[in-house]
């Protein structure tokens, strides 16, 4: 199967570095979006230029893809499923939700000069980056790519409700299955809450586990390929 592999914020294509040929010896095809404004040198990507991309490769994928989406591109990745609900096998969540309609996609940090850059660790200590390295914080930031004003505050739009029946694989690293089911049941996570199929497996890994659970990452990826 294609398992299309979507960065959050400040990352671009290469954050799937180790995890691309671990999913490859599984047997599947992995395809690491670079998304526009993080890492094509666009300052001015829209979250639509976002959305456009990842819905091409959707399209361009062999036959129906699993769409992978990493933190705030968790909006990313369920966006895709809405535009293309016939085409995508599933969706797996790593580390994060979809927003629902009506949301700003990530306007999360401060704005400097039309752009949201990585504010460093401080908001981040804790369960988030407590697998993290100090070299692996370093590469981290050294590689962060500033995120377009345009993309950061693009503002969410969805429309068809096709998209719930595509089934939804949420992996938990830094908070558990439980805590996700809660939100989820609580309504915190409106999208979610009326999708009619959603499993939630456990990681045990900080924020990014792509970098810091490769191995163990794509064999959950692989297992959500046979499921969906």
């Amino acid at each position: 199967m294609d398992i299309l592999l979507i960065g959050g914020l400040w990352l671009d294509g290469s954050a799937w570095d180790d995890v691309v040929p671990q999913l490859e010896a599984l047997g599947h095809r992995a395809v690491p979006i670079t998304l526009p404004g993080q890492g094509d040198g666009r300052a001015d990507a829209t979250l639509a230029d976002q959305v456009a991309t990842v819905v091409a490769a959707v399209d361009a994928a062999s036959g129906r893809p699993l769409v992978v989406g990493h933190s705030a591109a968790c909006t990313l990745a369920w966006l895709a499923a809405d535009a293309r609900p016939e085409r995508v096998a599933g969706v797996v969540q790593v580390g994060g939700f979809p927003w629902g309609g009506g949301k700003p996609y990530a306007d999360l940090f401060e704005v400097v000069d039309g752009a949201m850059a990585f504010p460093g660790w401080e908001p981040f200590e804790g369960p988030d980056s407590a697998d993290l390295s100090a070299e692996a914080r370093a590469a981290f930031s050294a590689r962060a790519v500033p995120v377009p004003e345009a993309v950061a505050r693009g503002v969410v739009h969805l429309s068809d409700e096709r998209r719930f029946d595509v089934p939804v694989v949420v992996v938990c690293p830094e908070f558990t299955p439980a805590q996700a089911q809660e939100w989820i049941d609580a309504g915190d996570v409106p999208e979610l809450a009326r999708a009619k199929h959603v499993d939630l497996v456990d990681i045990d890994s900080g924020h990014w586990p792509m970098f810091t659970r490769p191995a163990e990452l794509a064999r959950v990826l692989a297992d959500a390929a046979a499921t969906v």
